[in-house]
C-alpha cells in the first residue's frame, strides 16, 4: 500500500512519518519517498533519525512546485516507488511524503492508496476552519504538535472538533510525538487502512482537483490555475525569448 502524507510546510510532515516508521518498522516492511523543490532536506533528516535503513529512504527532487509531483504528473514519485518495490520488495507500506505546501495539495489516487493531512496547532486554530481539499477530504487528518497548543493559544479540543466538523465526520487524530495514546491511533489507523486493502476490496479514494490558487513567477506576476491540469509558468523573459 502508498500512504500520501501532505501539509503545509513545518506542520511536521517528516517527523510524523519518523514516528511511524520507528512504531511500525518491526512488524512491517517499509519504505519512504520524500519530496523537496530543490533539496533533499526531508530525506537526510529521516536517514539521520535513524528510523529506517538508509536505503529504503530515498528523495524526489520535483524542480516545481510541491503539489505538481504527487497529482499534476506523478511519474517520478511513481518510479521512484516502483524502483523501491524492485529493490526492496515485498513491501508492506511505501510513505509518500509531499513537499510542504498550502491546503490545497493532494495526492492523486494513481500515486497512493490512502493519504492523510497534517495540520499543526502552532499554524492557529482557526487554520482547520479554512478547508480546502486535503482538510476535507483526504482519509485522514492530523493535528499535530498538540504538546504545543498552551504555549500558542490554542484550544486543540476545539481544533479537533472543527476538523471533525469540516470533514462531516470523517476521521482526526490529534497528535504529539511526546503522546504514546496518540501515536497508538495512529498506527492503528494504519494497520487497519493496510488490513483493508489487503482484502482486495479496497478502492483509493480522489480528494478531488485542487482548490483555486496562484503561484508568483521570478518577476512577481501572478498566476493562478483553479483545476488540477497540469500547468506551467514562464516569466516575460522566457516568453520574449520564445516569441522571437
Amino acid at each position: 500500500m502508498r500512504l500520501g502524507v501532505a501539509g503545509p510546510v513545518g506542520t511536521g510532515k517528516s517527523s510524523l512519518i519518523a514516528t511511524l516508521c520507528q512504531a511500525l518498522s518491526g512488524e512491517l516492511r517499509l519504505g519512504v519517498i520524500t519530496n523537496d523543490i530543490y533539496t533533499d532536506e526531508d530525506a537526510r533528516f529521516l536517514k539521520s533519525a535513524g528510523v529506517l535503513d538508509p536505503e529504503r529512504i530515498r528523495p524526489v527532487e520535483t524542480g516545481a512546485c510541491p503539489h505538481t509531483a504527487i497529482r499534476d504528473d506523478v511519474t517520478a514519485n511513481l518510479l521512484a516507488a516502483e524502483d523501491m518495490e524492485a529493490d526492496f520488495g515485498p513491501l508492506d507500506l511505501v510513505i509518500i511524503e509531499s513537499g510542504g505546501d498550502n491546503l490545497t495539495a493532494t495526492f492523486s489516487p494513481a500515486l497512493v492508496d490512502a493519504q492523510l493531512f497534517v495540520l499543526d496547532v502552532a499554524g492557529g486554530g482557526d487554520v482547520v476552519r479554512k478547508g480546502g481539499p486535503g482538510i476535507a477530504r483526504a482519509d485522514l487528518l492530523v493535528v499535530n504538535k498538540t504538546d504545543l497548543g498552551k504555549h500558542v493559544g490554542v484550544d486543540v479540543e476545539r481544533m479537533a472538533r472543527e476538523g471533525r466538523e469540516a470533514r462531516a465526520g470523517a476521521p482526526v487524530i490529534a497528535l504529539s510525538r511526546h503522546d504514546a495514546a496518540s501515536i497508538q491511533m495512529l498506527t492503528r489507523w494504519v494497520r487497519d487502512t493496510l488490513a483493508h486493502y489487503r482484502t482486495g476490496d479496497y478502492t483509493p479514494v480522489d480528494p478531488g482537483p485542487m482548490a483555486p490558487h496562484f503561484h508568483a513567477d521570478e518577476e512577481g506576476h501572478t498566476h493562478g490555475h483553479a483545476d488540477g491540469t497540469p500547468h506551467t509558468h514562464r516569466n516575460a523573459a522566457a516568453n520574449a525569448g520564445q516569441s522571437a
